[in-house]
């Protein structure tokens, strides 16, 4: 239920500091895939009444958040991430990789 905590911080840090970052990085997609997925679990929480509006918000206690936050919001942020990383390292690398390799065969 507290899953999309962990995004929302990583997503609130980007947001922050996107104008540092350089354009090459494609922050504002990163933001995007983050935030996108902030607002889809927060409607799904709502949806399930796992947050609620009025405090404490939340309909469970810490102690049953913290071993959610740890086991689904980490990996979840960190395969967006990934995914994130992947999207603009790749394009990156493949050039020099197929200039590399028809350079081997020209020769």
């Amino acid at each position: 239920m507290a899953c999309f905590t962990v995004t929302a911080l990583i997503a609130i840090i980007t947001t922050v500091f996107r104008n540092r970052v350089p354009k090459e990085y494609r922050i504002n997609v990163l933001n995007a895939m983050l935030w996108g997925g902030v607002l889809m679990l927060t409607i799904e929480h709502i949806a399930h009444e796992e947050i609620v509006p009025y405090p404490p918000f939340f309909t469970a206690g810490f102690s049953e958040m913290l071993p959610e936050i740890l086991s689904i919001g980490v990996p979840m942020t960190l395969a967006i991430i990934a995914v994130w990383g992947i999207m603009v390292f790749v394009p990156r690398v493949v050039p020099q990789l197929a200039e590399t390799h028809t350079a081997g065969i020209q020769e």
